[in-house]
């Protein structure tokens, strides 16, 4: 298991998003490294956790709990293989572009040690957005992603380090819930009766997302 790719972006203006200044940072570029990753701070202030990356839109992305964005090799080939087009590591704006690991089957609470320092800790499933099909410029690509469930997983980081592309990821806890990051993404999109399962991953959750799972379990027993 080892980081593939290791991918950053800066702004640039689109006619796709509706970010106020109409700029992402989505369309992410391979570099070699090494890059310091460190917690960037609360969501609405903080953004990428990795130095030189840009979070344009900090109303839904960026901050502690989405600090880094991993994506598997092996789901953008699946992707290749279903829309017939190449997909460059990156182009699906995560940070991380791993091999050998199963991202989106990442359980919630999950840690990964990357490199020799940086500990990264699974969150949730990446939500996908307008901005996104927009950059990939694939009709009705939300509702497909959806489907799919793929999502990848968002992380925060626990402990900060330097990290390279090709760098060995090495899975050092793994909580004994079922929560994996692509079930968290279908209770809160197309699946709403497993937000009733979400609780067990307890505060390793991504607050939002337990936030709505509460509400959920508590609505159901009133």
């Amino acid at each position: 298991m080892k980081v593939l790719s290791l991918n950053l972006g800066g702004p640039r203006p689109v006619p796709y998003t509706d970010h106020p200044q109409g700029v992402t940072a989505m369309d992410k570029r391979p570099v070699d490294g090494p890059v310091r990753v460190t917690a960037p701070g609360p969501k609405g202030t903080g953004g990428s956790g990795l130095a030189g990356d840009a979070v344009c839109d900090l109303r839904h992305h960026g901050g502690d709990d989405q600090a880094v964005y991993a994506y598997a090799r092996e789901d953008l080939d699946g992707w290749e293989r279903e829309l017939g087009r190449p997909l460059p590591n990156g182009c699906f704006g995560e940070n991380l572009t791993t091999e050998g690991l199963e991202v989106s089957g990442a359980l919630i609470g999950e840690r990964w040690r990357v490199g020799p320092e940086l500990v990264l800790e699974v969150t949730s499933g990446r939500i996908p957005c307008r901005t996104f099909q927009g950059h990939l410029a694939e009709r009705g690509w939300v509702k497909r992603f959806t489907r799919k469930a793929a999502a990848g997983a968002y992380l925060r980081v626990i402990t900060p380090g330097e990290i390279r592309a090709g760098d060995p990821i090495e899975v050092v806890h793994r909580p004994g819930h079922g929560i994996t990051a692509a079930l968290q993404f279908r209770a809160v999109t197309t699946e709403r009766e497993l937000l009733s399962r979400l609780p067990e991953a307890g505060d390793a959750l991504h607050p939002e997302a337990l936030a709505k799972a509460r509400k959920y379990v508590m609505d159901q027993v009133r």
